[in-house]
């Protein structure tokens, strides 16, 4: 699924550049990908387009507490990171929320730092925004912990 998010990305400059879904659907099968994969990618993404339009509107300065399940669900790295996100003024609260509902939607448990940038990325995809130049660089950068990061 998360191959056809990044190809959607790629391929698709803004979210309404995209066909309907059926001929979406038919396109991405042509160029490869598992009718199954298709049909969950284009229901997680209606899922994300219908929160990320809706109108979901609050503001808090207040901490973000993950109740078990969430954390567990998401991990460690995963929770750091939309913290980060959220002091770095990237996210906002509502964002948070979505973000945090996206990655709970998914079958896997820990949430790789991986699959959670590629959410936070079509999230802002789909609300038309686009990360600055070094926020993208690590949404698309190495979520490898063992890499070392060079400061120059």
């Amino acid at each position: 699924m998360f191959d056809i998010l990044v190809y959607l990305y790629e391929t698709y400059y803004r979210p309404d550049a995209c066909p309907e879904p059926a001929a979406l659907a038919r396109k991405l099968s042509a160029v490869g990908f598992d009718d199954v994969e298709i049909s969950e990618a284009l229901v997680w993404l209606t899922d994300l387009t219908e929160m990320a339009g809706g109108d979901l509107d609050f503001t808090t300065d207040g901490t973000r507490f993950y109740v078990e399940q969430e954390y567990d669900t998401l991990g460690t790295p995963a929770v750091g990171f939309i913290q980060f996100l959220e002091s770095a003024k990237v996210l906002s609260p509502v964002q948070r929320e979505i973000v945090i509902e996206r990655a709970l939607a998914l079958d896997e448990s820990p949430v790789s730092l991986g699959k959670l940038k590629i959410i936070v990325l079509m999230l802002l995809w789909s609300q038309g925004k686009e990360p600055d130049a070094l926020m993208f660089d690590d949404l698309f950068g190495s979520d490898d912990e063992q890499a070392p990061r060079l400061l120059h």
